[in-house]
């Protein structure tokens, strides 16, 4: 009798041994390290194997420049609350800052270049007083059918004349004044 409870506590520890192990085991492989495998470039940082990428940059592993499906020549068709219908060309070239623009002949009127920086497919202009002008604004780059990938800018934006207060408006208020957005297209 002693003998069958020897082992019959050999079995059972022996038993317990095998599923701590497998508890063990089962537990480390469900809590791999999902980041061994990525890199994350221009210091961007792994979080649960995706990368959070820093200002400026964005892809699955931050290797693309946000701002450089903006950048070249568009030409823009717009016409404001105040301004006839216009066709006209823009340059986007790349600023100091990995994130901010400079924009050539915007409004077809500033000869002074206006900046704007990018948040992945967004180009915002923030308050900016060039030529006896205030203008701000805000754009979306997308996929146009006729041209192709990040080839058309949605931009809503208003141009205010600091003598006279008029306001020339771009789609920035249209529910107030009916405007349009400027068309930007490559």
């Amino acid at each position: 009798m002693l003998m069958k409870t020897r082992i019959k506590t050999a079995i059972i520890s022996s038993m317990a041994v095998v599923a701590a192990f497998i508890s063990l085991t089962s537990t480390t492989s469900c809590n791999r390290d999902k980041c061994k495998t990525v890199v994350c470039a221009h210091n961007g940082v792994c979080d649960g194997g995706i990368c959070l990428c820093p200002a400026g940059y964005e892809g699955s592993n931050c290797e693309t420049v946000s701002r450089d499906k903006f950048l070249g020549n568009w030409t823009v068709f717009e016409k404001g609350s105040v301004t006839n219908s216009a066709q006209y060309g823009v340059t986007v070239g790349p600023a100091a800052n990995i994130s901010h623009i400079a924009i050539t002949n915007f409004y077809n009127y500033f000869r002074t270049q206006i900046d704007g920086y990018i948040v992945k497919d967004t180009m915002y202009i923030p308050n900016q007083q060039y030529e006896g002008k205030l203008v701000f604004g805000i754009g979306y780059i997308y996929a146009d059918v006729t041209y192709k990938q990040n080839a058309a800018i949605l931009l809503r934006y208003e141009v205010i004349d600091t003598a006279t207060q008029l306001v020339n408006d771009f789609g920035y208020n249209s529910v107030i004044d009916g405007s349009n957005p400027s068309m930007w297209n490559k």
